[in-house]
């Protein structure tokens, strides 16, 4: 099976009243206030596929996070977009939002407990039946002085989940009984299901509100499935350097040293 990308994701242009989207419809921006941030996926999802943010820019002196989840709500066919997505989008009715905070949100089975967590360390970790590349979940430091130090940090997942560059992606995973449970990622670990029961009779959209103390996120865009031979040429040479600014010095053209240094 090839792998799969969605490298054309990006928000859709119905959005909050405080939200500036840029020309390629990937970074969103609250330009004022604390709400009003709510933004959606350009298309639904499909089965099993991320809908991964980049926190780019932080906003102090507000109390809260990002939030993210799902609406089976279509965008399009809002009269007006929610200064919320908590409580007001989700009190619309079949929407699931968690807020992000340094807790994960799992949800455990009915009569057990929720495992306890431990450090992510699959190059492609298994969510449900879903294989995903964990570099791309990851959030990184772009290359600098002390880069070969963070990326150790980042192999352990110490980076905080509102913290900037930290990665937030959001998807879905279908059950036998033909409902779905949501998954939320936070820096290449899965949260374990955020919630439970989805319809999948109706298309799913990714919910990104960008709230409070985050102010600006960028999507990635993600493989799923297996990794293409691009993913696989950048983790040999990432596994054959010191650190990533050693990559200036090879011989590789400008896109493909970016690609390895900053992804």
């Amino acid at each position: 099976m090839a792998a799969r990308c969605r490298l054309a994701a990006r928000f859709h242009r119905v959005h909050g009243a405080n939200v500036l989207l840029d020309t390629s419809a990937t970074r969103a921006t609250r330009v004022r206030s604390f709400a009003h941030g709510l933004c959606f996926s350009q298309e639904p999802l499909a089965p099993g596929q991320p809908f991964l943010v980049e926190i780019e820019e932080k906003e102090p002196g507000w109390c809260g996070h990002l939030r993210v989840g799902l609406t089976a709500l279509d965008p399009q066919s809002l009269d007006v977009v929610p200064e919320y997505s908590l409580p007001d989008l989700v009190n619309m009715g079949d929407t699931w939002v968690f807020a992000i905070t340094r807790s994960h949100n799992r949800v455990a089975v009915d009569g057990e407990e929720a495992p306890a967590r431990g450090p992510p360390q699959e190059l492609f970790p298994l969510i449900e039946r879903l294989r995903i590349p964990r570099d791309t979940l990851v959030g990184r430091s772009r290359p600098g002085r002390y880069s070969h130090i963070l990326d150790d940090l980042y192999k352990t997942n110490v980076l905080p989940a509102t913290a900037r560059r930290s990665r937030i992606g959001v998807l879905y995973a279908p059950q036998p009984d033909g409902t779905a449970d949501m998954h939320i990622l936070i820096n290449g670990e899965d949260m374990g299901p955020s919630a439970r029961r989805l319809p999948t009779a109706r298309p799913l959209y990714a919910v990104v509100d960008v709230f409070a103390s985050t102010k600006s996120v960028r999507v990635i865009p993600v493989e799923y499935g297996f990794p293409s031979l691009q993913t696989l040429c950048r983790q040999v040479i990432q596994q054959h350097i010191v650190h990533r600014l050693a990559i200036d010095g090879l011989d590789l053209p400008l896109p493909l040293r970016s690609f390895c240094q900053h992804e």
